[in-house]
């Protein structure tokens, strides 16, 4: 069996994507952030005392996705078209989805994934003073589209 993130000693390497076509690829994930109800109804009058916690969570999950290969060791670094964080209040706390877009050479599903995540960790520590017992959970890719395995969808979803 041949790992692609291995050479031949079994050293970690970055793979070679330069002879890959350029196409658009997206990526779509989701996460969860569980909050007591107390947090939730602050959230939902806007009155989080630190200040707008969706707002900082959204701007988070942007800065989170363009730092992926920063964070990820093996990540590419490519270029961002598109990063959208949606962040919907429900009763148990809050759904987070997160679509990435480009067009390049490998897909963009550890920026996706870095995105929802980055953006539960900002959300916690806006609200972690009215509820430090937040969890975070649920974090998948839901989709991806493009390259050479055209469209995934979560067989679940």
């Amino acid at each position: 069996m041949s790992f692609t993130h291995l050479d031949e000693s079994g050293a970690a390497r970055m793979v070679d994507v330069s002879g890959k076509e350029v196409g658009a690829r997206t990526a779509t994930a989701t996460g969860r952030v569980l909050l007591s109800g107390e947090a939730v109804a602050l959230l939902r009058s806007g009155e989080v005392p630190k200040g707008d916690a969706l707002g900082v969570a959204r701007i988070a999950g942007i800065m989170g996705a363009k730092r992926t290969p920063d964070l990820v060791p093996l990540c590419h670094p490519i270029a961002l078209h598109g990063v959208k964080v949606l962040l919907d209040v429900v009763d148990e706390g809050v759904d987070i989805t997160c679509v990435v877009k480009t067009a390049d050479r490998t897909g963009v599903e550890m920026e996706a994934l870095t995105a929802v995540t980055v953006a539960a960790l900002a959300l916690i520590d806006m609200v972690k003073a009215v509820d430090p017992a937040a969890v975070i959970t649920d974090v998948r890719v839901e989709e991806k589209t493009g390259g050479k395995t055209g469209v995934w969808t979560r067989p679940d979803a």
